[in-house]
């Protein structure tokens, strides 16, 4: 009788995951964790409360995609009022964009056959310049691989204001003309310069081939088939209303529901290749899991083996850069990896204070939410990023 009890009792509690599309609860002890150094990430994260670094924090730990650990600190919204954080709060996730929705979608492209790295940007805007010397003698075209690894030579960000004035806003065609013929900083393939640009191009290529936006590319060919139901791309209504606030406005209002980023938010409508994406813990975590699973979960197949396995590495004649196709593997942005991770470790962060770390190794992901840029642009993470990391890393004993 107590094995049916237990059994009915295990069925329920399966079915309550399935409905919530979150990955299975498991000890940190069962997960190889080191429970009580694994809670020392509560004291680091509670100073930077403290000190007023973030107002909160969301930490979610998995390994062998299960739960390790999930926890929600402080406040996610200290201005006009005091609300509390919760674990399933939904965050501006910033330049978590990139690797999340535009490199996955591009990675889906290729996939396919429609999209290759070594393609020029050009041959889908033929008004796209080559970057060229002074003198005028020697050309070079920007392509595909450049974009996804920050080596194009496009500036790292636009003048917002003065293109808002000039061309109005929102205006994602009159954005894109100016990026296709603003002065490169170097040779496509020469330094590593991070940008948002190169991924509004990447957005606009990927809509080009699909004929959908990278709204609907994303969210039917990623989001859905993963059950990721709290992630979106410009959220509207009562969900928009659901998400952390971010930085107070000129009206004393937060955003809310609403980029950050004022590039996508002024010039190109909200949908944007650099920034946009707004997503909860266990969403990420459902997304880690197709990651580590070499791009499937749950029976839905977001990417091939060999994509996943190009997107997490650095691409032969790039080493020097560290980075892979959308992802960070160790170049001067990947901090928020710490100290003791493996050297397949890779991931990405966001302005507005967000960090996505998987390390393939050893099957770990940390995922830790902030909103550091709430309510006046004024937080720090970088060092928080870190310290978590490594109490992560550390707290593993098998």
């Amino acid at each position: 009788m107590k094995q049916v009890f237990y059994s009915f009792i295990f069925v329920c509690t399966f079915m309550l995951n399935l409905s919530a599309q979150s990955l299975p609860l498991a000890s940190p002890f069962d997960l190889g964790f080191d429970s009580g150094r694994l809670q020392q990430a509560d004291a680091v994260i509670q100073k930077a409360i403290d000190q007023k670094d973030i107002p909160g924090a969301v930490l979610l730990i998995t390994r062998h995609n299960k739960i390790a650990y999930r926890k929600a600190y402080g406040y996610k919204e200290i201005l006009p009022q005091k609300i509390k954080m919760k674990t399933d709060d939904v965050f501006d996730l910033a330049s978590l964009t990139k690797p999340l929705a535009t490199a996955t979608s591009a990675m889906i492209l290729i996939d396919r056959g429609q999209l290759r790295l070594l393609d020029k940007v050009k041959d889908f805007f033929p008004e796209f310049i080559p970057w060229q010397e002074d003198s005028g003698q020697s050309k070079e075209d920007i392509r595909i691989i450049h974009l996804m690894t920050h080596t194009s030579g496009l500036p790292p960000y636009a003048p917002v204001e003065k293109l808002k004035e000039k061309y109005g806003s929102p205006e994602p065609d009159s954005l894109l003309s100016y990026i296709a013929t603003v002065k490169r900083h170097h040779a496509p393939g020469a330094y590593f310069k991070y940008s948002c640009l190169n991924f509004i191009t990447l957005q606009r290529i990927i809509e080009k081939i699909s004929g959908q936006s990278l709204k609907e590319f994303a969210t039917h060919n990623i989001f859905e088939p993963l059950k990721m139901e709290h992630t979106k791309i410009d959220p509207q209504g009562l969900f928009a209303q659901q998400c952390v606030p971010t930085q107070i406005q000129k009206d004393n209002k937060p955003l809310t529901g609403i980029v950050h980023d004022p590039l996508a938010r002024v010039m190109m409508g909200c949908i944007s290749g650099n920034a946009g994406l707004f997503s909860n813990a266990d969403d990420m975590a459902l997304f880690a899991a197709m990651m580590l699973n070499n791009g499937s979960w749950n029976g839905q197949r977001i990417l091939s083996p060999a994509a996943v396995a190009a997107a997490t590495r650095i691409p032969n004649g790039f080493e020097e850069f560290g980075r892979g196709l959308g992802w960070d593997l160790n170049s001067a942005y990947s901090s928020n990896q710490g100290d003791l991770f493996s050297d397949k470790t890779f991931g990405h962060t966001g302005y507005t204070g967000t960090s996505l770390i998987i390390d393939p190794e050893r099957e770990i992901v940390v995922i830790l939410l902030t909103n550091r840029v709430h309510p006046y642009d004024k937080g720090h993470v970088v060092r928080l990023r870190s310290l978590v990391a490594n109490i992560v890393a550390g707290a593993v004993i098998n």
